[in-house]
């Protein structure tokens, strides 16, 4: 069994390499690496647009606290 799993392993293992190799030199790899670079961007750029939505929402809600004190 353990001898099975370690075949299976390694079998996985080149098969991901090869995988990787066509990706980076195989035929539309130069689409693909844009389309990942795109990706990456619109990802940040939406992570980006919720870390200021969550920090002025926090800071809109303790400003309407302090002005209800006021009040």
């Amino acid at each position: 069994m353990d001898l099975a799993r370690k075949a299976k392993e390694e079998l996985e293992a080149r098969i991901d390499k090869i995988e990787a190799f066509i990706a980076k030199k195989g035929v539309g790899s130069t689409y693909l690496q844009k389309a990942q670079k795109k990706q990456r961007d619109l990802n940040l750029v939406i992570v980006l647009c919720g870390i200021i939505t969550v920090a002025g929402l926090a800071f809109w809600m303790n400003g309407n606290g302090k002005e209800e004190d006021k009040a």
